[in-house]
């Protein structure tokens, strides 16, 4: 055993009998490494596959909004409002006509049209989309699914291609997750109809005898709050993701009428499907 007296031979030493030096060099050796592993990844053009396959993001985001909405107007072309109860549906006078309430009332929309389909390219989420990504968020999904496909032989077989940094890059936070208590969800989308899934939201067991997932059935009873969702697609679109006014606007229109239960069904539905991967192309180097 070293004697206290005995003066310390060596720097290691000399850390070893102060704790205080200890961690400070603990602490350089550790930022020095950290930083350079990430700071390449600022200007590296292949961290992302965007940048050597543009192809796979839809070019048009930001400019084109994704779903279009038509709601209905005046003979002058002015967008018209209503009154809604407390549930989101239209007042009605005795006469079967809607209450005008042009300052507080809600658009009604009378025809959609999406200018994106699946396969176009990563593109960021609708408002309704968005709102079921931010269920899957609070209801902490992430702690039992992943959302990444590693690319070794048996996940590809099982789940389809493996995933890119690029299809995630609309996400913040990212949802790749580390653990696998479900099934991974990054090609999820389509894989099942929208009523399985509501149905294997409010009672799991019901569809899948053998799963410990907990139900979700008071989705079905959530509202949503379209201003709500607007501030936070501005939110997003203030920190890099292409959201138009367009889109944003879009939301009154998409969210009406909808509950908690359509918006996580509609995430559900789009994960994996916005990117058309071509199983030749090797898109890591």
């Amino acid at each position: 055993m070293a004697d206290k007296n005995t003066p310390p031979k060596g720097l290691q030493e000399r850390m070893e009998r102060n704790i205080w030096g200890l961690l400070i060099v603990v602490a350089i050796v550790l930022s020095v490494g950290g930083i350079v592993e990430i700071v390449p990844l600022f200007y590296l053009k292949s961290t992302e596959e965007a940048n050597r396959f543009p192809e796979i993001v839809w070019q048009e985001a930001g400019t084109t909004p994704i779903v279009s909405v038509k709601y209905e107007t005046d003979a002058d072309g002015n967008a018209l409002r209503f009154k809604t109860d407390d549930q989101g549906n239209f007042l009605k006078k005795d006469n079967g006509e809607l209450v005008h309430d042009p300052k507080r009332g809600v658009l009604r929309t009378v025809e959609t049209t999406w200018n994106w389909k699946p396969g176009d390219g990563i593109r960021p989420y609708t408002a309704l989309e968005l709102w079921g990504r931010d269920i899957y968020q609070r209801e902490g999904c992430y702690l039992c699914h992943s959302q990444q496909v590693r690319p070794f032989r048996d996940e590809r077989e099982r789940y389809g291609h493996y995933s890119l940094a690029s299809e995630s890059m609309f996400d913040h936070p990212f949802q790749w997750g580390s653990k696998r208590t479900g099934p991974d969800m990054a090609r999820l989308g389509g894989k099942y109809s929208d009523e399985w899934h509501r149905q294997h939201l409010r009672d799991p067991r019901a569809v899948v005898p053998e799963s410990v997932m907990p139900g979700y059935p008071w989705l079905d009873e959530e509202d949503i709050n379209p201003r709500k969702m607007q501030r936070h697609m501005k939110g997003l679109r203030a920190i890099g993701v292409p959201y138009s006014d367009a889109d944003i606007d879009a939301a009154t229109g998409l969210l009406h009428g909808k509950t908690g239960m359509d918006a996580m069904v509609a995430y559900l539905q789009v994960l994996g499907t916005m990117a058309k991967l071509d199983p030749g192309v090797v898109y890591r180097e």
